[in-house]
């Protein structure tokens, strides 16, 4: 028996499963926080003009670029008495809560200094961010060598990742104002201390609660040019990069105008309307995480049964329409506005778990494929996902802002409304539907994946030859 492959689990254990999924809790304590709050609090709060952010975060995802496969790149040849990936979680954190703090520190500085301030700690943030998101989505690739083990780690992780997102969209805004008794700067300063400190001590528990069972067939080469070819030559790979795309720009132009639309647009004026402390915005996103945690939750009962590919192309069509929807319906309508989202995001929710779990039949098919496993590069290409999902949401967001005529705190022209709702409804509206197409373009039904997982599970049985 191959021992560095042994046979498959029917699945993990639950404390390995919440262990694995409380380190994405830990990602969107920061994750959802820059997608909801970050355009607000630079613009409304620091006073950023939202021109100058247009071109901020485009020139900071250039700058790094290459970080995600050369992340990868590294993370696959680590070897340590810990595993490849899981080290980053350990040594990883303290630097990502440090920079993720910073963002929202907001010294004291002029115009020019703030804009030189917000560029550099968001580029730190980033590539602490990679050096610990990388190795820790590439974990999902090794967690297990089963397709459908993987894929109920997936839903695992993405009810801890929605669970930080309810979190963070139920108590930033109070936590801002009772915190900052009066200042939304200090307010932030103290809430995103508390939030780093949290998410250091979650990715130090996933370190600890999980296990690497998944290693490279015996004898393999590495060589970097060559993975990189094998990479570009991966079919379903590239589909599912740029499906992963459309996912994260949709959700990071929805989140970030969220607070626009109430604001200027439903005429929210921060009065709340449910326990004395939660305004019209607050239970428009807490409602919306918790769709997205309810939908996340379904999936898991019915992980091992379904064709993850025409599943989540699905549920992202539906998503769409909805987003499309709230051109439409009153800005009055409250009720209606949670009722639609929450089905939104019900929807939501399981493509990403789908899509994310896609990524390790990817990196299953590029070793039956080409003989060569390389989990973390592969893995990479989910984070350059995010990362260039955010680059186009976040340069959307301001972009409509200043083209359409925004300013800031102000009652804003018709043409002003006509903009902001644009941003909140008809364009991650298309990103959503653009991600559904994609979907169904890619190659790998559950069929194909069945036969690739019985392959590749003959071949480790098989033992390496000697050397010559």
């Amino acid at each position: 028996m191959d021992m560095q492959h042994p046979p498959a689990r029917d699945g993990l254990s639950v404390g390995e499963y919440v262990g694995y999924a409380l380190g994405d809790t830990a990602s969107n304590f920061f994750f959802q926080t820059f997608n909801i709050f970050l355009t607000y609090y630079y613009v409304d709060v620091w006073g950023i003009p939202a021109t100058a952010l247009l071109w901020m975060m485009p020139i900071v995802r250039l700058i790094g670029a290459l970080d995600d496969p050369v992340m990868g790149l590294i993370a696959d040849r680590t070897q340590t008495r810990w595993g490849k990936f899981r080290p980053y979680l350990l040594f990883g954190a303290i630097p990502y809560g440090i920079f993720g703090y910073l963002m929202f520190a907001g010294p004291a500085l002029g115009p020019g200094g703030k804009l030189t301030y917000a560029y550099v700690t968001y580029a730190l943030m980033l590539m602490s961010y990679t050096v610990i998101n990388v190795p820790y989505s590439s974990l999902l690739g090794v967690i297990s060598p089963s397709s459908r083990t993987r894929t109920v780690a997936s839903s695992f992780r993405f009810v801890g990742a929605f669970s930080g997102a309810l979190l963070i969209s139920l108590f930033v805004r109070p936590l801002v104002k009772s915190l900052g008794a009066g200042s939304e700067m200090r307010g932030f300063q103290l809430t995103m201390l508390i939030f780093a400190a949290v998410s250091v001590a979650m990715f130090w528990i996933t370190f600890a609660s999980t296990k690497e069972r998944v290693t490279p067939p015996a004898g393999q080469q590495t060589n970097a040019k060559e993975e990189l070819r094998e990479l570009t030559r991966n079919w379903p790979w590239i589909v599912l990069l740029v499906a992963s795309v459309f996912s994260n720009a949709f959700a990071a132009l929805r989140s970030g105008s969220t607070l626009f639309y109430f604001k200027y647009v439903a005429g929210d004026n921060g009065a709340p309307i449910l326990f004395g402390q939660l305004d019209r915005s607050t239970v428009f996103l807490a409602t919306g995480a918790v769709g997205l945690v309810l939908g996340t939750a379904c999936l898991g009962s019915v992980a091992r049964k379904i064709d993850k590919k025409y599943c989540a192309a699905a549920l992202s069509a539906v998503t769409g329409l909805c987003f499309f929807a709230f051109f439409f319906i009153p800005k009055e309508n409250f009720p209606l506005q949670l009722a639609l989202n929450t089905l939104a995001q019900f929807c939501a929710g399981p493509t990403s778990a789908l899509t994310w779990a896609l990524y390790g039949d990817v990196a299953d098919y590029g070793e039956w494929k080409f003989g060569r496993r390389s989990t973390a590069l592969v893995y990479s290409a989910s984070l350059f996902s995010i990362k260039t999902g955010i680059l186009l949401g976040g340069y959307l967001l301001p972009l409509f802002l200043a083209r359409f005529g925004f300013v800031r705190n102000a009652t804003q022209t018709a043409t002003s409304i006509l903009g902001i709702t644009l941003a909140f409804s008809i364009a991650p509206g298309i990103f959503a539907l653009l991600k559904a197409g994609a979907l169904m373009i890619y190659p790998l039904d559950q069929k194909q994946v069945d036969v690739i997982e019985r392959e590749l599970a003959a071949r480790r049985a098989v033992p390496a030859p000697a050397p010559a």
